[in-house]
């Protein structure tokens, strides 16, 4: 298996990908706002995992910012994460998870945000953004969900509200809404 840029004749086929990792059709809202973000030019970084010349997984990298008090800090934002099913668990998303931070790295981001599971990204280099100092960008994003990675040119003052592009909110794809969030808050309070 290879990670690299997503090329432009593949592209339907990473949107393939994409939308059977999320149980969607092509045009869901996960595809929907991966179109979005590259047209609205949030859009920096699109990998994929390639075996035997076919896309496997997916990762995308958008522009945020930080709205720190001493100024605007841009950041990253790891949306979406996809892996096709039959190759889910078998170390695709984490090698996808890897280069979206090294690329981070290799372009001098202070800090990697995402949405998720604490327990899957938690071993690949997350932790609980609220816990240092940074403020979800919707409270419909239960708390143990929002996460960053922080990288080497993060500095303490770079704290703040993470603030998403556009197409994450013109799509629908921020946070979650009711029921799911009810149910997630539910789990949340029950200590599960």
């Amino acid at each position: 298996m290879r990670i690299r840029g997503v090329m432009p004749a593949e592209e339907l086929a990473v949107e393939a990908v994409v939308a059977a990792a999320f149980g969607e059709p092509v045009d869901g809202r996960v595809v929907r706002m991966m179109r979005a973000l590259h047209a609205g030019g949030a859009a920096r970084v699109s990998l994929v995992a390639v075996d035997d010349d076919e896309p496997v997984g997916h990762v995308g990298l958008s522009r945020g910012w930080v709205d720190a008090r001493r100024e605007l800090v841009e950041v990253l934002v790891l949306s979406p994460l996809a892996v096709r099913p039959d190759r889910q668990g078998q170390g695709v998303g984490t090698a996808l998870v890897e280069a979206a931070l090294a690329t981070a790295d290799d372009r001098g981001t202070p800090a990697v945000f995402l949405e998720g599971s604490p327990q899957y990204y938690g071993r690949r280099g997350f932790g609980s953004a609220a816990a240092l100092g940074f403020d979800r960008p919707s409270t419909r994003i239960p708390e143990p969900g929002f996460q960053v990675a922080l990288r080497p040119a993060y500095e303490p003052w770079m704290a703040g509200r993470l603030v998403y592009p556009e197409a994450f909110w013109t799509t629908g794809t921020v946070g979650l809404r009711d029921p799911e969030l009810e149910q997630v808050e539910a789990l949340i309070a029950s200590g599960g």
